[in-house]
């Protein structure tokens, strides 16, 4: 996980408050590196490289090439390195005075401060004031601006206007987290005037409520949205969703508030909850909608999240879908175990399907020929493993003998990835299955699951009883890996949106 900004050290007062309520401050503390950690390692990556540094000479050579280059190019190149190296830029020659100025302002607040070192309270204000130069300084327009380093709770009147000065200045891409004390901390209403935004990520902030915001504010540049641990409320995630009407990409991680989309979008291509508290998920109207993610879901009190699918005719990707935590909809039909395929049960567009369930608990192995009834046209198949606790019913043996034919397993999965292997009967029940009844299959790859087995010999005995088993297609190649890094899951938005990726779920 990225941990280029690790938290601030927590106050005085609040760890007094912590102690009060019986909280251990040290453990919070490292809870709250690992939502720092998750939380930037879900951003965008900087365009100003903290590697590059500007050079005008060649070793050797006294002729400056560089200052040569026309204007657009040196903007460029002054755009891709650390703000402190552009800024100097005007100290070079006459030539160089007027090119930071004149190049639209690229500010990563990161890079202030040099390579490593551990930020305090004290780093966080010099930050702050560097930022605020930066802003007095630079005339405009504004086309990135990544400020993830200073400690917004001292300086909240100033962030009011600093978001002020970047909506009147342009600013296309913003980057905006807190350092994460208070939790809680609202984010100033102003930058909902950000009218020229084309991608806006925000991190460890309270959202601020719309119900008195006009009913005329408008994104209409935004294409990307990306909503990391913060606090919002439904309804303002449905303000923020009708006025955003060229949005692609929507993707919310680890909020705490329970929530409910509703989706209703012309342009939306991807949609993905990561670690979210997501009471329904229904796509109503989405007719451009390619990926729906839903990774590393939780429910309380054994609610489940209900997905409902009606109108999405470009759904390529979908997943993963556990049985145990999810109730798919398809159109108006509630799928159960033993529900009949029909044309009105099917997503025929969907061709990557990810599942997670526990193949030796019943009630979850009873819905998935059910579930891959739905997607008919699934060609590759992903399955995360869980292990099964002890207080699950167990499947009777010969469920997978007796539950009939599954189409796309049958004749149109050439690929399936199985994740976390640990070599349960239950696990080899289901591969056996699945190998016995697959035509078209091309490739299996086996991931081991992580800290399982305690030796190679151990993982060998275990793969012994899926190199012996009889496959419908004696064509089709085994892959075994042991590299799991995020153990099958997507924790990041980058590579679920990424669509040069053809397949979101992939990692081994």
């Amino acid at each position: 996980m990225d941990t280029r900004v690790p938290p601030l050290p927590m106050d005085p007062g609040f760890v007094a408050d912590l102690r009060r309520r019986g909280s251990d401050p040290k453990k919070a503390e490292r809870v709250f590196a690992r939502v720092m950690s998750y939380t930037h390692h879900a951003l965008p990556d900087p365009p100003a490289s903290v590697d590059a540094n500007l050079c005008a000479l060649l070793p050797h050579d006294a002729v400056d090439r560089l200052s040569r280059l026309p204007d657009q190019l040196l903007g460029n190149i002054v755009s891709r390195v650390p703000i402190k190296e552009a800024a100097r830029t005007a100290a070079l020659s006459r030539r160089w005075r007027g090119v930071w100025r004149s190049t639209p302002l690229v500010l990563v607040d990161s890079q202030v401060l040099p390579e490593g070192t551990e930020v305090t309270r004290a780093h966080a204000r010099r930050v702050t004031s560097a930022v605020s130069g930066v802003f007095a300084a630079h005339p405009g327009p504004f086309r990135c601006v990544h400020l993830t380093s200073s400690c917004m709770e001292d300086f909240h009147g100033l962030l009011a206007r600093w978001l002020q000065i970047l909506a009147d200045q342009g600013i296309q891409e913003l980057v905006l987290v807190n350092r994460p004390w208070p939790l809680d901390l609202v984010l100033p209403a102003t930058f909902l005037g950000m009218t020229t935004l084309t991608r806006l990520y925000l991190g460890l902030w309270k959202f601020p409520d719309t119900a008195a915001v006009p009913r005329a504010t408008c994104f209409p540049n935004l294409r990307e949205l990306g909503l990391c641990v913060v606090l919002i409320e439904s309804r303002d995630l449905d303000f923020i969703l009708d006025r955003s009407p060229v949005l692609e990409k929507l993707c919310v991680q680890g909020n705490l508030f329970k929530l409910s989309l509703r989706l209703v979008s012309q342009s939306l291509r991807c949609l993905q909850f990561i670690g979210c508290f997501v009471d329904e998920i229904a796509v109503v109207h989405a007719p451009s909608l390619e990926r729906l993610i839903h990774s590393l879901g939780w429910t309380r009190d054994g609610v489940c999240t209900k997905v409902k699918i009606g109108h999405a005719p470009k759904l390529h990707s979908f997943g993963y879908l556990d049985p145990a935590i999810h109730v798919l909809e398809v159109g108006n039909i509630v799928i159960k175990a033993g529900t009949n395929a029909t044309p009105s049960t099917m997503v025929p567009s969907v061709k990557i399907l990810a599942l997670e369930f526990r193949c030796g608990a019943r009630n979850d192995v009873k819905m998935i020929p059910a579930i891959l009834r739905c997607f008919p046209n699934v060609e590759t198949l992903h399955i995360m493993s869980r292990e099964t606790d002890q207080s699950s019913s167990k499947p009777n043996p010969k469920f997978w003998n007796e539950c009939g034919t599954i189409e796309c397993i049958r004749s149109r999965i050439k690929m399936l990835v199985f994740y976390a292997y640990r070599g349960d009967r239950s696990e080899l029940a289901f591969i056996k299955f699945f190998l016995g009844s697959a035509l078209v299959l091309k490739k299996i790859a086996i991931v081991l699951a992580n800290n399982v087995f305690s030796s190679k010999e151990e993982a060998d005995s275990k793969m012994m009883p899926l190199r012996n088993m009889k496959r419908a297609n004696d064509d089709s190649k085994m892959l075994v890996t042991g590299r799991n890094p995020d153990g099958g899951n997507i924790w990041s938005f980058k590579r679920g949106s990424d669509f040069s990726l053809v397949d979101p779920f992939e990692n081994y």
